[in-house]
């Protein structure tokens, strides 16, 4: 009975972010202001889809420019994008920049505005808080502070990321090789997410979400094949598969960070603060899980091991959540390209 509620509370915590991730719902809106000289700024907004319609959030410009108001958006696929043109006669420096309905979210807001043309600082709001007053050139340490801040939250929201990382933890009992396995998925994700990010691999991104959807599904059907069938691939090269598809999750990273934009003369700053962040939230989000089969495997050591020792009946059915979870997002993803 300990072991179907286990099943059931995992199951509830597996499907609810892809609930999340099928709505967007967390994924960050961008704002971005280019001085465009002769006070005018060209103004692209950009909000998640949430069940089909924009996110219920609105951006308030400084008061001197105009027009304030943003016209209607238009879908690309993934968000919902507006571009328009306005007129600030005493400029952005010092004016109040809000977005109103964004503390009744989970996401965040990425700032990118220039105080002269080809000069982009950046800043994030978030729901805590959603309105900031517009400073002078900010320098490395703000754009050291907004990247890596934004790299934790692009990680933590990141669903698809987590339930592989998550897989991969079922899949390798021993610390030490997981060790080695998580080391290897990180340097293929930074290698990938540099070379994407400076243009050196140039791919669409929903092909690579597609594939990254494929990558759980194979940890899935690692997870559920039975034993006595000789060890499974992720056993046998545990860093060769973490290290080969963490390329391809660095390629999806790069995608998130390309839509976002980087500051321009700060880019390996940005790049580095962007990854540091992605680094720290999946730590914390192992430590997580590792801390809390640690306490579970003491207080219930039967039901960690109908989850965990391979050719269990909890083994099995982690593999076809994970799986299912997986394949919704694949077929999702293929309708995108």
């Amino acid at each position: 009975m300990r072991v179907i509620v286990l099943l059931m509370l995992l199951a509830n915590f597996l499907v609810w972010p892809a609930t999340a991730a099928r709505a967007h719902a967390l994924d960050p809106a961008f704002l971005e202001l280019q001085d465009l000289g002769g006070n005018s700024w060209r103004v692209l907004w950009r909000v998640p889809q949430v069940n089909g319609a924009p996110m219920a959030i609105s951006v308030v410009l400084p008061q001197s420019c105009t027009p304030g108001e943003a016209p209607p958006f238009n879908f690309d696929g993934r968000g919902f994008t507006v571009v328009w043109v306005v007129s600030c006669p005493d400029g952005i420096e010092g004016g109040e920049i809000s977005v109103p309905g964004l503390d009744a979210t989970q996401t965040d807001v990425l700032v990118r505005y220039e105080l002269s043309p080809g000069v982009a600082e950046s800043n994030r709001l978030t729901p805590g808080s959603p309105t900031f007053t517009v400073p002078a050139p900010l320098g490395p340490i703000g754009v050291l502070r907004t990247y890596f801040a934004l790299g934790v939250s692009h990680i933590l929201s990141g669903t698809d990321h987590l339930l592989f990382v998550f897989a991969l933890l079922l899949l390798i009992p021993n610390r030490r090789t997981l060790i080695g396995a998580v080391t290897a998925f990180t340097v293929a994700h930074s290698l990938s997410l540099a070379a994407a990010t400076f243009g050196w691999i140039v791919l669409p991104s929903p092909p690579v979400e597609a594939v990254i959807a494929l990558s759980i599904m194979f940890l899935a059907a690692e997870l559920f094949r039975p034993a006595g069938t000789g060890l499974r691939l992720t056993e046998r090269y545990p860093w060769s598969v973490a290290f080969t598809f963490g390329l391809l999750h660095g390629l999806g990273f790069a995608g998130a960070l390309q839509e976002i934009g980087l500051p321009a003369g700060d880019v390996p700053l940005a790049l580095l603060s962007f990854n540091l962040g992605v680094e720290a939230g999946q730590l914390v989000f192992i430590a997580f899980v590792l801390t809390v089969g640690t306490l579970l495997q003491r207080l219930y050591p039967r039901m960690i091991a109908a989850v965990t020792i391979r050719g269990r009946t909890g083994t099995r059915t982690l593999g076809y959540i994970i799986g299912g979870i997986s394949g919704v997002w694949f077929i999702a993803r293929l309708a995108a390209f």
